[in-house]
């Protein structure tokens, strides 16, 4: 596949619009109108799981893709927890840690990339649970339902800012034991 035609997939089509959705989902969290954000929180979550869907139906899956993928991810998710932050309902340092983790994990995905990026099972729930937590107070209001209460919520996303940092601490282990291994090899 050429570098053109690589990038520019129907997988990448289907996921370059979410990242078009982020702006007006943080202004609709932060302007309190959960149905518009509602509406367009389900609209990147079905980008999220067409574009994968395509990408491997049409033989489209490609390192680029995937790294589009998990940025638009990482984007989305972060500037909703960033909004549901300003106003308390998570924790402020939930969002800079998506940012970080993402980070860390593309800059994995380079330094193993002949060997292959080690998957992280509790980076990947937490990649789940990032649109989980989101998902919550937004649907919540939307639906004008009084559960979960916002301690259990801001509760919840103080459990994942523990669970992103123990991944973080997880992958940069097994980075330093990667590179002690090869060390000990040259």
């Amino acid at each position: 596949m050429s570098a053109r035609r690589t990038l520019w997939t129907r997988a990448t089509a289907l996921t370059l619009p979410r990242l078009l959705l982020v702006p007006p989902f943080g202004w609709a969290i932060v302007s309190e109108r959960a149905e518009f954000a509602a509406v367009i929180f389900w609209l990147a979550v079905g980008s999220d799981f067409a574009d994968g869907w395509v990408a491997r139906r049409y033989g489209e899956a490609t390192p680029l893709g995937g790294a589009i993928d998990h940025a638009a991810d990482a984007t989305f998710v972060s500037v909703g927890c960033c909004a549901l932050a300003s106003g308390g309902v998570l924790p402020a340092a939930l969002a800079p840690l998506i940012v970080l983790a993402f980070v860390q994990y593309a800059a994995d995905s380079r330094a193993f990339a002949a060997q292959g990026l080690r998957p992280s099972r509790l980076g990947r729930w937490n990649g789940i649970a990032y649109y989980a937590i989101v998902a919550v107070p937004i649907m919540r209001d939307t639906l004008g339902l009084g559960w979960p209460g916002p301690g259990l919520v801001l509760a919840l996303g103080w459990l994942l800012v523990v669970a992103t940092l123990l991944s973080m601490l997880d992958r940069f282990r097994w980075l330093v034991r990667g590179r002690r291994a090869r060390d000990s090899r040259a």
